[in-house]
């Protein structure tokens, strides 16, 4: 299958595109730059140099949309702005490509106005061709402002919930991806939870990174949210098996574990020779950001039953403190001299 990736430079679309081209697949990759098309190529993926569509007049537009932590960014934020599109190609070489490809996978993390001109233009290039189309969204969709507390509430890919306001455009978006079956493309939408494994700037490096700037590891509250997570390796796996024969219109999560907040920083303590901390809300944005402080303090519980069932995907990694005491993670809680 000819496979195109938009994000196949971020955490999450460049596994899924190694992934795919281990298989067998003819990959390309959206390259906003020379050093990332070099990138590519070197990893035996094809770079299309291209962009993603600007705001409209060229006017700046700011960031602020809210998926979950992805590990394309720190928490999840989005971090594109499509610019220099004459430089790069732009939006058209993009759905040139897309026209071209027989699947394309969404996996850029884009701020929202971006992200809904870029999908709506790909669907429009692929409606009526029977194509597939896989949109990478985030189970932040789901998270609740718990202030550090517990949620019994734990969704299923097709239960109703309430919004996150921050999130009300993502879920707009995939709306319109799923719905987009009835314009004959094979469209889906997956879902990962909180995403770990190597490159990650998911809760524990967050945690780690608390150490550095408050001498403890911390929690919010009570710290007993929690954020349902998933390996990047079984991420991608999932990638290939929705590719295969996930259905059209479907929706999939992608959710292994769940460990709530207090006890990674007990583990993250124990590894360093620290304490703990909890932080009052306030206190968490200080110290992580506004969106750092909101996700280290919801709750974004979730399940995967369709997934499982459908595709017949089972994780292999269930224990995100297996990472702990990586050196990686170890040097991010040293404190400036």
């Amino acid at each position: 299958m000819n496979v195109l990736v938009v994000g196949a430079t971020g955490f999450v679309g460049g596994a899924v595109a190694r992934h795919l081209a281990t298989r067998g697949h003819t990959v390309t990759g959206l390259a906003r730059s020379g050093e990332a098309a070099a990138r590519l190529t070197a990893q035996g993926i094809t770079p299309v140099a291209g962009d993603l569509p600007g705001p409209p007049g060229g006017r700046s537009e700011p960031s602020g949309d809210f998926s979950g932590p992805s590990g394309d960014e720190p928490g999840g934020l989005s971090g594109v702005s499509g610019t220099g599109q004459e430089e790069r190609g732009g939006f058209e070489a993009v759905l040139a490509a897309a026209g071209r490809a027989d699947a394309v996978i969404f996996a850029a993390q884009p701020d929202p106005g971006t992200e809904e001109r870029a999908v709506a233009g790909l669907l429009d290039v692929l409606a009526g061709t029977g194509k597939t189309f896989v949109f990478t969204s985030g189970t932040g969709v789901l998270i609740q402002r718990t202030g550090g507390a517990w949620s019994e509430d734990s969704f299923g890919e097709d239960d109703p919930f309430t919004v996150e306001p921050l999130a009300a455009r993502r879920l707009g978006v995939e709306r319109s991806v799923r719905a987009a079956a009835e314009r004959q493309v094979r469209s889906l939408v997956i879902r990962p939870g909180l995403i770990w494994g190597p490159g990650d700037h998911g809760h524990l490096s967050m945690i780690y990174r608390s150490v550095a700037a408050t001498g403890a590891a911390c929690y919010v509250g009570e710290g007993l949210n929690t954020y349902s997570n998933v390996h990047i390796d079984d991420v991608v796996r999932l990638f290939a098996l929705a590719l295969e024969k996930g259905a059209s219109g479907a929706l999939y999560h992608a959710v292994a574990g769940e460990i709530p907040n207090r006890w990674i920083a007990e583990a993250v303590a124990d590894d360093l020779g620290c304490g703990t901390r909890t932080l009052t809300p306030e206190e968490a944005a200080g110290v992580w950001g506004d969106m750092g402080g909101l996700i280290l303090a919801g709750s974004s519980r979730c399940r995967a039953p369709r997934t499982r069932g459908e595709l017949g995907w089972t994780p292999a990694h269930t224990d995100m403190l297996t990472m702990i005491g990586e050196p990686r993670l170890r040097n991010l809680a040293d404190r400036p001299t």
